[in-house]
């Protein structure tokens, strides 16, 4: 793992569109609001679920506070299918430090803009 970054710093990365995403809460929590293109990987999913992200450079894992995305961020570093040279960080505020607009699932499954949480 690669440390922590702020909430700035994602919404920065986020920008440039390079970055993966990844929301270790339950589905259902996920669907209820969601940092934009994240991608929910529940934390009891991810030792089955990680190969899902072979091959990314950066990754940063997503949980209300900023605790258990670091136990999160630990085991996908240690996955070998990631990039040799890949980032694995923890967004150290959470979901509760994030400012702007959440996503949130509609009845098909798909995410929608702006919804609130």
């Amino acid at each position: 793992m690669d440390g922590e970054l702020s909430v700035d710093e994602l919404e920065a990365l986020l920008e440039d569109g390079d970055v993966r995403v990844v929301d270790i809460r339950r589905r259902a929590a996920f669907e209820r609001g969601h940092i934009p293109g994240s991608e929910c990987i529940p934390f009891h999913e991810l030792p089955q679920s990680v190969d899902r992200l072979d091959g990314a450079e950066r990754v940063v894992t997503v949980c209300p506070h900023g605790e258990s995305s670091v136990q999160a961020a630990r085991l996908v570093a240690s996955y070998e299918g990631l990039a040799d040279d890949a980032r694995v960080e923890s967004l150290a505020e959470g979901l509760v430090g994030w400012s702007g607009d959440l996503e949130t699932a509609d009845a098909d499954g798909e995410s929608t803009p702006d919804a609130p949480f």
